[in-house]
């Protein structure tokens, strides 16, 4: 079974599960389609994470780092306080997601790397219709140099082609990573760049297969990434949540509320402690600590720290029970909307996560990652086999959806359908979806149309905003294996043209 955001990409893995190949193949072909099709969500250009269980689970940290010629003195010089947010090469750490299929395929590969890329080269070639969530953005991307490949885009449907794209995954396909870090699209970002990488930048393999994070919730061990990944506060998230006396049913207000409580108490201090180095981040202590924090009968009034999207995510198992849970980003939309002007792919902005504050431990540097929000999830039961593979897109509130998804999905039973469709609510600030944070006392409660729990919110202190039913809210996939191994998933009735596809 596959599950992403479009039905082009989730049939493309299936189709490497019927050739034989490996739930990691699968994921790779169909990443490598999103990468063409989906370019306001993900791409060569952005950055990926993988959790990967095959027996055990591994962890794989594709993202990208800042390159050689970073100077945090020279942006404060021009008057920044904080990263440029778009149209600044600087927020441009060197895209990860190539690195990460290479490694991802050395390591769990079947088929041929050639074979898994074949269906996004052909749709990159030939063609394939903009999806209606590509619309929105495509006329401001058309405008920026190098982005010619969505000047003809004008409603879902119209024929997009993207011949650079096409090249850069033969390239990877004929001579692996360094085909393209080292190839046409690796020239042109040292060129682009003007002094911010070097070639030896691009010459290090830049993806880590690192030790997951883990708490045991609900009976069942929840992993995540570590840092720079903020997949801990999903996990502190539920940690907290689950010594709460939740409601038994999901519609009450108090549910919303301890849950919401949960993630800001987890998560307050994010900009202080989350940076690429950063250990301990879930001290059972701490939890306890944080838990306490917590009032059934009111809003937490929190201090800020010190310190004043997009994403797509997708998931696979194959017959053998391996499962990948995959999430692979440009950060905000089309990412930084600046194009590599020889192959038009798109680059992502995660330097965005960087401080600019000096000492900081996540200060903007060279050689250095980000804080990422980017944060899959995966789920085994005790006996250490496969439960669940899940994700979502959402900027920082992807893990307060998680915590959502896999409340529903492990304390109440709810099969993967009405678990995603659901509504939700996330921490809201009205600005970028990457600065729930800065201010984390004056976060509105977002609400999403057709839930139940706005009056009973208010009542307990809340700030809430009712928002229309829609991908503001995430893009969630779930595939959940059950005891006899047979496999129920779901894909986001939000991203419009998603699929789960099985056999």
């Amino acid at each position: 079974m596959v599950c992403s955001v479009d039905h082009l990409a989730s049939a493309a893995g299936l189709t490497m599960l019927e050739r034989g190949g490996s739930a990691a193949d699968a994921a790779i072909a169909a990443n490598a389609v999103l990468a063409v099709v989906a370019p306001h969500m993900c791409g060569l250009g952005g950055d990926l994470f993988a959790l990967v269980h095959d027996g055990g689970v591994r962890a794989l940290n594709a993202s990208g780092r800042a390159g050689s010629g970073a100077d945090p003195a020279r942006l404060r010089a021009e008057g920044h306080t904080r990263m440029p947010h778009q149209h600044d090469i600087r927020s441009v750490p060197v895209p990860g997601c190539v690195d990460g299929w290479t490694a991802l395929h050395a390591r769990h590969g079947r088929l041929p790397l050639a074979e898994l890329l074949a269906p996004a080269i052909r749709l990159a070639d030939g063609g394939f219709p903009a999806s209606p969530l590509m619309v929105a953005g495509a006329p401001n991307a058309a405008r920026r140099p190098g982005g010619g490949d969505f000047a003809s885009v004008r409603a879902a449907g119209d024929r997009v082609t993207r011949p650079g794209v096409a090249r850069a995954l033969r390239a990877v396909a004929e001579h692996g990573r360094d085909g393209f870090y080292l190839g046409e699209f690796g020239q042109g970002l040292i060129e682009l760049g003007a002094g911010e990488y070097t070639e030896a930048d691009l010459a290090a393999p830049g993806a880590d297969w690192v030790e997951p994070l883990r708490v045991r919730a609900y009976g069942h061990d929840v992993w995540s990434m570590p840092p720079n990944s903020q997949g801990y506060l999903l996990l502190r998230s539920l940690a907290i949540s689950e010594g709460l006396d939740l409601p038994g049913s999901a519609r009450h207000p108090a549910w919303a509320h301890l849950l919401a409580e949960s993630a800001r108490a987890a998560g307050y201090d994010r900009l202080d402690v989350l940076h690429e180095d950063a250990k301990d981040l879930l001290d059972p202590a701490e939890t306890a600590r944080r838990r306490a924090l917590v009032d059934p009968r009111s809003r937490l009034r929190l201090r800020a720290p010190a310190e004043p999207g997009d994403t797509t995510y997708l998931c696979a198992v194959d017959a053998d029970g391996m499962g990948v849970s995959l999430i692979q980003s440009n950060a905000a939309g089309f990412g930084s909307m600046i194009f590599e002007p020889r192959t038009r792919i798109n680059l992502h902005n995660r330097g965005i996560g960087f401080s600019l504050r000096p000492g900081h431990p996540a200060e903007y540097g060279p050689g250095r990652r980000p804080p990422h929000t980017l944060a899959p999830a995966l789920l085994t039961r005790r006996d250490g086999t496969l439960r669940a593979v899940a994700g979502t897109m959402g900027g920082d509130a992807q893990p307060q959806i998680l915590l959502q998804v896999i409340t529903r999905l492990l304390r109440h039973g709810e099969e993967p359908g009405p678990a995603l469709s659901a509504p939700r609510w996330r921490l809201g600030t009205g600005g970028t979806g990457f600065d729930t944070w800065d201010a984390p006392d004056d976060a509105l409660l977002d609400l999403e149309e057709g839930g139940s729990w706005a009056d009973g919110l208010a009542a307990l202190g809340h700030r809430v905003a009712e928002l229309p039913y829609g991908s503001s809210f995430g893009h969630a996939h779930l595939i959940d294996v059950r005891p006899d191994g047979m496999l129920a998933g779901a894909a986001d009735p939000r991203s419009l043209v998603g699929a789960v596809a099985g056999r």
